[in-house]
């Protein structure tokens, strides 16, 4: 579905990712984790065309599209779930969830049996809402999209743990109807719960990839890059 070649990213002069490869097998869900300024986001930017890599391949269903434009990226099959959420607060929570939405696949119908608090609140604006329901409407957005793989930038960040749950649980079930993930994360036990596959970052470079039950008995990784005990 998604294949990272060696990618080389720079913010002017500033080296951030240097020669990252990683893979999104179809209906596969992938973790990336690593600490705050490992180079996550900035991967994440460098697949969807807000930060072109100089060096390096980014393929989706075998297509280069590392020079692509953002839009025509999304186009393609591409969506993002960003970190922060970026609702549109003014506007209601239908008219964010249908900003983007297209024709066929998903529907608004759909999302709201999904996230049933969204159906409740849908007249509401998107500023009035909870940490937990804005990312709900950040997932839907993205979902009436009707990409094929779901990118999500740090999805549990400043919510409760509650909540973190609950957005675990979509994921597993967005995953059983075969959506392929890409879920960046700080949060190591919801990525270890969605993830088939799970990558490491440091400083800018993977320095660890395989299973989620190979990285629970990797004590040097978990203690080394993700400060986890």
């Amino acid at each position: 579905m998604l294949e990272v070649d060696g990618i080389h990213t720079y913010y002017g002069e500033s080296h951030v990712l240097h020669g990252v490869s990683l893979r999104v097998p179809p209906g596969q869900a992938v973790a990336l984790l690593g600490r705050n300024g490992a180079g996550k986001t900035t991967a994440i930017r460098s697949i969807v065309g807000f930060t072109p890599p100089r060096a390096g391949r980014v393929l989706f269903e075998g297509q280069a599209i590392e020079r692509w434009p953002a839009y025509r990226i999304a186009r393609r099959g591409l969506a993002l779930v960003p970190q922060g959420r970026r609702i549109f607060a003014p506007l209601s929570v239908r008219e964010n969830l249908l900003l983007g939405a297209r024709a066929s696949g998903w529907t608004l119908d759909r999302v709201f049996a999904l996230f049933p608090r969204l159906r409740e609140r849908q007249d509401q604006s998107g500023g009035t809402l909870s940490g937990g329901e804005q990312q709900m409407l950040a997932i839907g957005r993205a979902l009436l999209t009707n990409g094929r793989l779901l990118l999500l930038d740090e999805p549990s960040e400043g919510l409760a743990p509650l909540i973190v749950r609950e957005i675990g649980s979509i994921l597993i079930a967005l995953k059983a109807e075969r959506l392929s993930l890409l879920l960046v994360e700080q949060n190591y036990h919801l990525a270890l719960r969605v993830a088939d596959r799970v990558y490491v970052m440091n400083k800018g470079q993977i320095v660890y990839e395989g299973t989620p039950a190979g990285l629970e008995v990797d004590e040097e990784v978990k203690r080394r890059y993700l400060g986890v005990a």
